[in-house]
């Protein structure tokens, strides 16, 4: 089969257009669009873009106790997700450990619950 140069073309820009680099988001965006942007990439099964949208809530919105949880929960709970249930239970305990030191004043009660439930399932694998 001969490439002609406007099917090479064509294969170079969806080539480029696949090809994924870091997660930009600009300094003002707020937690809600970062979060938004993280679960638009779970919903397609781009967990390593969710998790580097998850990272950056953890960086500039981590004093927060909502966001917090919700990025240390979604982060183990994609770990889940691949299969790899050994960083997932590290991240579901971790979370949970979070709750039980104090260190958040009145965290939202889901996240513990939840990762409580995740780790059964885990348990229950033999991991």
């Amino acid at each position: 089969m001969k490439l002609t140069p406007v099917l090479f073309i064509v294969l170079i820009i969806a080539v480029v257009s696949c090809a994924s680099g870091p997660v930009e988001v600009p300094e003002d965006t707020p937690a809600s669009k970062i979060v938004q942007r993280a679960q638009e990439a779970t919903d397609v099964n781009k967990y390593k873009v969710a998790i580097e949208y998850y990272q950056i809530l953890l960086e500039r919105y981590g004093d927060n106790k909502d966001y917090r949880c919700i990025g240390e929960y979604e982060i183990a709970f994609i770990r889940y997700k691949q299969k790899r249930y050994a960083e997932a239970r590290r991240g579901f305990e971790n979370l949970i450990a979070l709750y039980n030191s104090g260190e958040i004043k009145d965290p939202p009660l889901h996240f513990k619950v939840l990762a409580e439930k995740v780790l059964v399932r885990i348990s229950e694998k033999g991991y």
